[in-house]
């Protein structure tokens, strides 16, 4: 089964959060960029790729795949639309492990069907960030993705927050990603720190 680096996964939208939350203990993490001119999108890119390197943090790249290659970063992370056309051999070919939104059967079947190295699933819960044309999927569908997608890991995005942590990973996720609950928080150093020892909580329940 693959493994993924770490079972909190913070998205954030500029890389000195990288640098911070990376800092603060978080392996994982999404940088998901909008709306840059090309030349700012490289340089914030490669700005985050640096921080990673100094913290360990295995990073994400949303939706850029062609930069993603040309910078060799470790993991692309691709919705729906994308699949339309990314060329996923040239994304396998440079070693890039590659994350795939889902949230419908179809969707599921599609994402499985391009062997990824990770599924996203959500909403799980309501979102405030922007207006999804898919209500919350529950905890129940982690469960049933869990069952389907074998040893897939599974992602939880969507209302995540750190008292939510738990229902997630005992529902079936390996990881649960969040965006406001880490870079919205007050001290989001010690979010990243109440996330860990959270995971960390379930994790050894579960050895037991």
């Amino acid at each position: 089964m693959t493994r993924l680096p770490s079972p909190i996964y913070p998205v954030v939208d500029h890389p000195r959060w990288v640098d911070i939350l990376g800092g603060a203990g978080a392996r994982f993490i999404q940088l998901r960029l909008k709306d840059l001119a090309p030349e700012a999108l490289r340089a914030q890119v490669m700005e985050g790729q640096a921080a990673a390197a100094r913290h360990n943090v295995r990073l994400v790249l949303n939706d850029y795949w062609q930069l993603a290659i040309e910078l060799g970063v470790d993991y692309v992370h691709l919705g729906q639309e994308d699949l339309d056309t990314a060329d996923l051999a040239q994304i396998r070919a440079v070693g890039i492990s590659l994350g795939v939104s889902t949230h419908s059967h179809a969707e599921l079947e599609r994402a499985l069907g391009v062997a990824p190295d990770y599924v996203a699933l959500g909403p799980i819960w309501p979102t405030k960030l922007k207006k999804m044309p898919w209500g919350p999927q529950g905890t129940a569908r982690l469960t049933e993705w869990r069952e389907r997608c074998g040893d897939i890991p599974i992602v939880a995005i969507g209302g995540v927050t750190c008292d939510r942590l738990s229902e997630c990973l005992e529902a079936g996720a390996d990881s649960a990603a969040a965006v406001s609950d880490f870079i919205g928080a007050s001290d989001p150093e010690r979010q990243v720190q109440r996330w860990l020892a959270r995971a960390g909580n379930v994790l050894r329940k579960d050895v037991g």
